[in-house]
């Protein structure tokens, strides 16, 4: 597909991963209306990149979601990159921070793309653009939520592609290793730069490589079909 001259809608998209992408669909020649929950950063992220839109919106949140559907309908590229990760027992969370993220993470993204779907559908060309994670495949033992809501989104990533694959419509998956942002602060070592997971991620994208496993990702997506119990080891505690 085309990889300029669209209009892209980025869940997220104040920092981190979220911004890192929405730089890269800018430098190509696409307008990108950056969503998330911090006024302030969504202001200091639009500084970087001239003309894009912001939009305070809470994806978890059915009167935002509906807002940002009659706002934007004209998108023609959906990336679902908001995400929250809350670490710890089980037992140690409120029932309200289990139903935030999962929310956030999976109930949001799939009800926002069953809604800007009829949408979408009236391009040329269009795209959906979930970020997983590569705990989708192999979860790590303080993020049972997190690690679950990944993994339902992996599926429905799967699942949604198959349905559209004769459509105008498509499907793509960033399932990132260890990334260095807000989220990951003072924890885990090797991370790779939310930069260093665009570009990669860029170049599957204009060759139309659906799945996208980056960096170590593709490493340990071996390891998780071969050697289960290694790919265990290493991400349990990570």
């Amino acid at each position: 597909m085309r990889t300029s001259g669209h209009r892209v809608l980025i869940t997220g998209g104040a920092k981190g991963i979220g911004l890192a992408l929405a730089k890269q669909f800018h430098a190509a020649g696409n307008h990108v209306v950056l969503v998330g929950r911090d006024q302030a950063a969504l202001l200091a992220a639009a500084q970087l990149l001239p003309g894009a839109q912001i939009r305070v919106a809470d994806v978890a949140n059915a009167e935002d979601r509906l807002s940002l559907v009659n706002e934007y309908s004209d998108i023609s590229i959906l990336v679902n990159n908001a995400g929250i990760q809350h670490n710890g027992e089980l037992a140690l969370m409120s029932a309200a921070s289990i139903e935030n993220e999962l929310s956030i993470n999976l109930l949001g993204p799939v009800l926002l793309t069953h809604a800007f779907l009829p949408h979408l559908q009236q391009h040329a060309e269009s795209a959906i653009v979930n970020v997983s994670s590569v705990l989708a495949l192999v979860p790590k033992q303080s993020a049972s939520i997190y690690c679950a809501s990944k993994a339902g989104l992996h599926s429905f990533t799967r699942s949604l592609r198959w349905q559209l694959e004769s459509t105008n419509v498509r499907v793509f998956e960033v399932m990132p290793p260890l990334v260095d942002t807000a989220m990951t602060a003072g924890r885990g070592k090797g991370k790779i730069s939310p930069e260093s997971l665009a570009s990669e991620f860029w170049t599957g994208f204009k060759a139309n490589q659906f799945e996208l496993r980056i960096g170590k990702a593709k490493a340990v997506s071996v390891i998780a079909r071969l050697l289960p119990f290694m790919a265990e080891r290493i991400l349990r505690r990570g």
